[in-house]
């Protein structure tokens, strides 16, 4: 055989070789992908906090795991936001109640952001805030002695003053809050019933937060749930020391 012909009957076997190459890694691609489209869809998903209104148990670019069973599933479960695709349903597959105090991540009703607050009030809830201080159904939320503490706002890195305390909701649960200033915009609200299907939300930073006591936000429909943050798996470490360090949160449970 000359190797003019040699090459004649090897060329076509290479390409057919490589064909089956980029098959074969196709299918390992896709079926990665469809791994990963599963597993953010029923298990986990991740979140990266964008803003300041969660101080002081979450910061800026802090990452928090996200489980999407703790509620059933909606349509907004989907990632890539594939769910704005689907109709609007007011249920929700293997639907579980939330519990007031519950911190989670949420598409907002008007913008379609994706967000994270707290659960304040929940369906039939009357929420009020007086003086700075939340009242639910009557009951008042008892805060604790202030702390009070110099903290960086980031990503200016501007300094503020804040007061920090501990708010007990009416059921037990105990949190963190900040206050920044007496008689802020959002220190007087309500009283407010919360509607059939729809929570309150409220950021822990109580005078830098747009939540449900902004009539650009308002309550949020159960729908629109993405899942509970669980924990924070990555922070940023505190190299300034002329301000108060974050308080302690790396790998620490965000629910009791």
């Amino acid at each position: 055989m000359t190797h003019a012909a040699r090459r004649r009957t090897v060329a076509p076997m290479t390409i057919e070789k490589l064909r089956e190459e980029i098959i074969e890694w196709v299918r390992v691609i896709g079926g990665a992908f469809l791994a990963y489209l599963a597993f953010t869809t029923v298990a986990f998903a991740q979140f990266r906090i964008p803003s300041e209104s969660m101080v002081p148990h979450l910061e800026v670019d802090d990452r928090v795991t996200v489980s999407k069973f703790a509620y059933g599933y909606s349509r907004h479960s989907l990632p890539f936001n594939l769910g704005t695709l689907l109709p609007v349903s007011g249920q929700r597959l293997f639907q579980n109640t939330p519990r007031r105090g519950d911190v989670v991540v949420f598409i907002h009703p008007r913008t379609g952001d994706t967000m994270i607050k707290r659960i304040i009030g929940l369906p039939g809830d009357e929420i009020a805030v007086r003086d700075g201080i939340l009242w639910i159904n009557g009951e008042e939320a008892v805060q604790g002695e202030p702390e009070l503490l110099m903290r960086a706002v980031r990503p200016e890195r501007q300094r503020e003053w804040a007061e920090r305390r501990e708010e007990t909701l009416p059921g037990g649960l105990t949190h963190a809050i900040h206050n920044l200033t007496n008689g802020g915009p959002f220190d007087e609200f309500g009283p407010y019933v919360v509607p059939a299907n729809m929570f309150f939300a409220m950021g822990d930073n109580r005078d830098n937060s747009l939540d449900s006591r902004w009539e650009g936000m308002g309550p949020v429909p159960i729908e629109n749930l993405v899942g509970r943050a669980e924990l924070v798996y990555y922070v940023n470490p505190c190299t300034d020391h002329t301000v108060a360090c974050p308080m302690p949160r790396w790998l620490k449970p965000l629910h009791h």
